[in-house]
């Protein structure tokens, strides 16, 4: 039996295939810098602009290229948006059934009522899919991102341990110092990424606890804080800090509570030192103390 092989179409489909994984690269945030809202907005333009190519394609083979690179586009865009915004399962189920019924009706305008479109007419489409999305990369570019703004506690008291401990172990202890409050300064929804922050624990003899485990939380989310932020919202994160206790430990200890650039080697009182670092290698971000 002989098989004819068609190396061409194997290149298209390589080809497909790589442009799909660009998309899905493209969708996780890790380059441009973009806002979610923008991204998401680039995926669905660029299905739009394949699929008036594929409409406009007559020779074949090119035609099914265009209009796979369409889908591939817009499933990624679609789980694009159902991972990065709080869509509840209805909301979900609600996007994949309208998402169906479009396939299904461009589906049947291809094949019964054979849609078409002139080549320049398609152009101009494309044309204009480009002026959007550099409209809406720009605009993103202006606009302002998301801010956040620090505010300790000035003290913090830890209870002595009670009960009996094995092995001579006293559990550490979680109490909050502070609220991590990020604030989105412009329309689009954007991710959520705070800065790192880290904490000591400082004596007048020295560095007690040099590095003292500190969390971001935010009340009511499952998971820590949310993934991202929409349009001139704002999400408070509570700053929480396990401390480690001494089993010798009778009364309360009262820890002044600081930020700093680095941890201190010479204090006059028991301190947490919160050290917060502004600079993040996936891109700049704005930090008020």
């Amino acid at each position: 039996m002989d098989f004819e092989f068609d190396s061409g179409k194997l290149l298209y489909a390589i080809g497909v295939a790589l442009a799909i994984a660009s998309l899905v690269y493209f969708m996780r945030d890790l380059v441009f810098g973009l806002s979610i809202t923008v991204k998401a907005a680039l995926l669905f333009l660029a299905f739009a602009a394949f699929f008036v190519a594929g409409v406009a394609t007559e020779r074949d083979v090119l035609d099914a290229v265009a209009f796979a690179l369409a889908g591939g586009a817009y499933l990624v865009g679609l789980g694009y948006v159902v991972n990065n915004y709080p869509i509840e399962d209805t909301g979900t189920f609600l996007l994949l059934a309208v998402s169906a019924a479009l396939f299904v009706g461009l589906g049947y305008l291809l094949r019964e009522r054979e849609f078409a479109l002139p080549v320049r007419t398609a152009a101009s489409v494309v044309a204009v899919l480009a002026v959007v999305s550099l409209v809406l990369v720009g605009a993103d570019a202006v606009g302002g991102g998301v801010t956040y703004d620090l505010e300790t506690n000035e003290s913090v008291t830890v209870e002595p341990p009670t009960g009996e401990y094995p092995d001579n172990h006293v559990p550490g202890v979680e109490k909050r110092v502070g609220t991590l409050t990020a604030t989105n300064e412009f329309v689009f929804r954007r991710a959520l990424d705070p800065p790192r922050v880290e904490a000591c624990v400082v004596d007048d003899d020295g560095v007690v606890q040099r590095h003292a485990g500190v969390s971001l939380s935010t009340p009511g989310e499952r998971y820590g804080h949310p993934q991202s932020i929409g349009g001139g919202a704002t999400v408070p994160m509570h700053l929480t800090l396990h401390l480690d206790r001494d089993r010798n430990q009778t009364a309360p200890v009262t820890y002044a509570v600081e930020r700093a650039g680095a941890c201190p080697t010479d204090v006059d009182e028991l301190t947490v030192a919160i050290v917060v670092d502004p600079d993040d290698e996936f891109g700049p971000r704005a930090l008020r103390l």
